[in-house]
């Protein structure tokens, strides 16, 4: 009867024994399971605030939503509008035609080398040209430059000397300001001539010329320099700012 009786407390122990190990075998199992609910919503909670603090910046949603008249000349990649020049795609940044705000090649490398040999050149002569230039500025960079000029002199005024985020030739990576040996924008009369005559051998020519306001959209700027390569001496010669040379709209900003 003993022996009965000791069974019977054994085998209810091992169901005891049982039960308390399936218990936590389940226990285990829910902890895990809330442990990856939270990691996945911590991940959707990050995605959800990606959407909502991504959007397109202020200046490059209204680019995208605006329509833009293209001229048959232009084709656009998605990120820039540019012409088929003579020997090279001819990339365009003006008051008509936008950057994309992400695009950021940075200064173009064939470009920074012949303004380099173009600088050493003027130095070897006697204008008084530094070393230094401003050449590629992002997007951002612009922005935080052209909101500074226009708290300064007001958007009217800024509009017709500084180009609005999106809108700089400087954000292609192609184009430079010459800065003198006294820190200011080379204005000097005869390095300003010489620029007009010799720039072309370099590959650049005088973006924004006197007396073509109406077709670039700026006041005359004598320091800044646009690389397009072989086909500047063309370009040059002609006296045609590169909107009247390859046939594209200039000017302005569309109202």
């Amino acid at each position: 009867m003993l022996i009965k009786y000791c069974k019977l407390f054994f085998l209810a122990t091992f169901v005891l024994v049982l039960s308390a190990c399936s218990s936590g075998k389940d226990n285990t199992r829910d902890n895990s399971t809330n442990q990856e609910g939270e990691v996945m919503q911590k991940h959707n909670s990050s995605s959800e605030k990606d959407i909502v603090t991504n959007p397109d910046n202020t200046h490059e949603k209204s680019n995208r939503d605006k329509t833009i008249s293209v001229d048959k000349s232009v084709s656009y990649n998605g990120s820039y509008y540019s012409v088929q020049g003579k020997y090279d795609q001819i990339i365009i940044a003006n008051k008509h035609y936008p950057l994309s705000s992400d695009y950021n090649p940075g200064e173009n490398v064939t470009a920074k080398s012949a303004l380099l040999d173009l600088i050493a050149d003027m130095q070897a002569q006697g204008y008084p040209v530094s070393n230094q230039y401003s050449g590629f500025r992002s997007y951002e960079a612009q922005e935080n430059l052209y909101q500074k000029y226009a708290n300064q002199d007001g958007q009217a005024a800024a509009d017709r000397y500084s180009a609005r985020p999106g809108y700089s030739e400087h954000q292609t990576g192609l184009a430079f300001d010459l800065i003198d040996i006294s820190g200011n924008l080379v204005e000097e009369p005869e390095a300003s001539q010489w620029l007009l005559d010799n720039a072309y051998k370099y590959g650049f020519v005088v973006r924004y010329p006197v007396g073509k306001e109406t077709s670039t959209g700026y006041i005359p700027e004598s320091w800044h320099l646009r690389y397009v390569g072989k086909e500047a001496k063309e370009i040059s010669d002609s006296g045609l700012t590169l909107e009247e040379y390859y046939h594209f709209t200039g000017g302005d900003y569309e109202k």
